[in-house]
């Protein structure tokens, strides 16, 4: 008789014989990797934190009390667990349930999450809360082991530290990050889970310490001061946690008795446990890195059910990166975590001493790269658009306003599809746009990619250049790179009718758009704008002598975007024009597939032509 279908919410966990729980966890995880291998999705952290989440729900009470995930992608088991299960086939599906907690979805996802490291500070901020309002609840903050490099991880623990008010951290340490475990933090935990060294060194500090009984309170210190080098596990009492563990995650019972234990401890409290990333499902514990984020694949083998066979913007990112290096020894490569994801893999194996994973840590990944421009170094850090939001500082204290000449390849521009609001990079051109000294450019294939990361490479200035996720265009890419000049769009085709300027993956549609516009006796012409800036005038200027009417196409936002551009430069002119902008709406667009999110917004070819040929039937007044 199968369990999971008798646990409609948590509570019902308390009826089930704690003997069938593991039974219970195994039907979990058939059915996350069932869900998943039609679905894709994040497999294996959430395969890896099936018992920990069963456990915390069987231990504690929730909705009551407040269970906070770090970046969410491990929380499968928890939606299952807490009345979704009729729903789960949808998950990642347009209209179906998130692939990471969101308020708006359940009463019991307590904080929407889909970045690294904010768990800690949520979940003290909820403490804080409750204790103004003198309520009982506890509060639970389950972190896996890559957050911890992320510094706001550690500007919450060291608040929570002086705050002191009570709170449970669970560090789910998979022994692995997104990608292979990296820093200073994964040597540390590494020694924690060696239980050989660990016992070493208790004893080590015991007899230690045995010097200085009768010795006073300076040799106290002192002594104090030695066992923090002796045992590692003091890092996080002195901060002001209480430390327990390493304990077994996979062990459902061990779970529930240390869970047990420790709800009731005063102050902050830390339980350190060890997990196995893709737990239970052969492919995934082989090849956790593979597994982390997939797209469809076979259940039965592992196998990737490929979709295309064109080649990514992300290939060709990784392709041109191994080329440049392979001539110009001063280019260095730095991602946050995502050397797979961005494609650096291969320029990590060709070049390791070039090569930087700093973590999930990308305020210090673009200020690191700064520091290595001022010495006259190459670096590009390679992170997705929507993970930049956490370093707009540094590029613009750092980078920007230094002039260093830093090149960021802005990775999954624009929408992502299936990961949401979390992860649509639907803002870059917005938020960086307005930073003086930047140069932001976005190439329309995959061929102009390679060109595009040349001339920034050789700019020797403040370089950004965004790219969307998925297959390119099917164009044939250039054996050889070159530069191209900065600030220099090109006509794709000219039209008597009107003008569309597209930037980045918009192109192509442009010309789908006009292609379908001269059907309907509108003939337009079409722009490849490559840079949103500097923006090419001359090129606009150009435009406005074959009509006066222009449209702007970006995946972007409307809101200071590329076409907000394009209006600022025509509204301090002295001509006439009209001006149509195409884009993404002021709103956090939901999750699907791109290409149904395209057709809701109105974006596809056709649409985007039925508007234009409205738009134009309009009567308008000579200036926009």
């Amino acid at each position: 008789m199968k369990v999971l279908p008798t646990v409609k919410n948590p509570a019902d966990l308390h009826n089930i014989k704690r003997e069938l729980l593991p039974q219970l966890c195994q039907e979990l995880r058939e059915e996350i990797i069932r869900t998943t291998s039609h679905n894709g999705g994040h497999l294996g952290s959430s395969l890896g934190a099936v018992e920990i989440i069963t456990a915390l729900h069987y231990v504690f009470n929730t909705p009551k009390d407040k269970l906070v995930f770090d970046t969410g992608h491990q929380a499968y088991a928890h939606k299952l667990l807490t009345g979704r299960q009729g729903k789960f086939s949808t998950i990642r599906q347009k209209g179906g349930l998130s692939g990471f907690p969101k308020r708006s979805e359940s009463k019991y996802d307590d904080f929407g999450v889909g970045h690294a490291s904010t768990a800690l500070s949520a979940a003290l901020g909820m403490a804080i809360a409750r204790d103004q309002k003198k309520a009982d609840s506890k509060v639970i903050a389950l972190v896996a082991d890559g957050a911890l490099t992320g510094g706001m991880a550690y500007e919450a623990m060291q608040n929570a530290g002086l705050l002191a008010t009570d709170m449970l951290v669970i560090l789910n340490d998979n022994q692995m990050f997104i990608s292979k475990r990296v820093g200073a933090l994964g040597q540390f935990l590494t020694k924690l889970l060696t239980k050989k060294y660990v016992q070493l060194a208790e004893e080590k500090a015991t007899n230690f310490l045995k010097r200085f009984d009768e010795l006073g309170n300076n040799a106290a210190k002192l002594a104090k001061k030695a066992r923090s080098i002796l045992f590692p596990g003091t890092i996080f009492e002195e901060m002001g946690f209480r430390y327990f563990g390493p304990v077994n995650g996979n062990d459902i019972d061990a779970m529930i008795d240390v869970l047990e234990s420790v709800k009731d401890v005063k102050g902050p409290v830390l339980l350190h446990v060890v997990t196995k990333k893709g737990k239970g499902y052969p492919p995934a514990e082989e090849k956790p890195t593979k597994f982390h984020g997939v797209g469809i694949f076979d259940a039965d083998t592992g196998d990737t059910i490929s979709q295309s066979d064109r080649i990514t913007f992300t290939k060709a990112f990784s392709d041109a990166m191994v080329k440049l290096a392979q001539v110009d020894k001063k280019i260095n490569a730095i991602t946050a975590a995502m050397p797979e994801g961005t494609g650096l893999a291969a320029f990590r194996e060709k070049f390791p001493q070039r090569f930087f994973d700093v973590g999930i840590a990308e305020e210090h990944a673009a200020t690191f790269a700064a520091g290595l421009a001022a010495e006259g170094l190459k670096p590009v850090v390679a992170v997705y658009s929507s993970f930049a939001q956490r370093c707009y500082d540094q590029i613009v204290h750092d980078i920007a306003l230094q002039n260093l000449p830093v090149v960021f390849a802005l990775d999954r521009a624009g929408l992502v599809g299936e990961d949401g609001p979390t992860h649509h990079g639907m803002f870059d051109l917005s938020f960086l746009r307005s930073t003086p000294n930047l140069v932001l450019a976005a190439p329309a294939d995959e061929n102009e990619l390679g060109h595009l990361l040349k001339t920034g490479l050789d700019s020797g200035k403040p370089f950004v250049l965004r790219y969307p996720r998925g297959a390119g265009f099917n164009v044939p890419v250039d054996p050889e790179l070159k530069d191209l000049p900065i600030g220099k769009g090109v006509w794709m085709k000219k039209g008597k009718d009107l003008t569309l300027v597209a930037i980045g993956n918009r192109v192509y549609p442009a010309l789908e758009t006009a292609r379908l516009l001269e059907k309907k006796g509108l003939h337009a012409g079409v722009i490849n704008a490559r840079f949103v800036k500097p923006l090419d005038t001359a090129i606009l200027d150009e435009a406005l002598t074959h009509s006066p009417r222009i449209v702007t196409l970006e995946d972007n936002s409307l809101c200071g975007g590329f076409g907000s551009a394009v209006a600022e430069y025509l509204t301090g002119q002295d001509r006439a024009f009209e001006l149509l902008r195409l884009g993404l709406p002021d709103e956090f667009v939901e999750h699907g597939k791109v290409a149904q999110l395209q057709e809701q917004l109105g974006l596809m070819p056709e649409q985007m032509a039925e508007k234009i040929l409205l738009w134009s039937r309009q009567p308008h007044e000579k200036k926009c």
